[in-house]
């Protein structure tokens, strides 16, 4: 089952996330299947491909509740 879900990296406390496609049974850094977004909380910078998102959506891809919201409050 593939999950759409955050990637952490960057330094600590300073952390950047990935939104990646990956088997849901990886650890959350483990390799990604597909890169499909960015978002850094601390200077509120997004960019996420929602066309790739929603393909894979109907491919059978779940969506993490963090990603959900990050869709719903910057893409209305």
């Amino acid at each position: 089952m593939l999950k759409i879900r955050l990637k952490r990296f960057g330094r600590k406390k300073k952390a950047c996330y990935r939104i990646i496609t990956i088997d849901s049974r990886k650890k959350r850094d483990s390799k990604a299947i597909e890169e499909v977004g960015f978002y850094n909380p601390l200077n509120k910078k997004n960019k996420i491909d929602i066309v790739m998102i929603k393909n894979r959506i109907k491919k059978g891809a779940k969506v993490t509740k963090t990603v959900k919201n990050l869709i719903k409050n910057n893409y209305r």
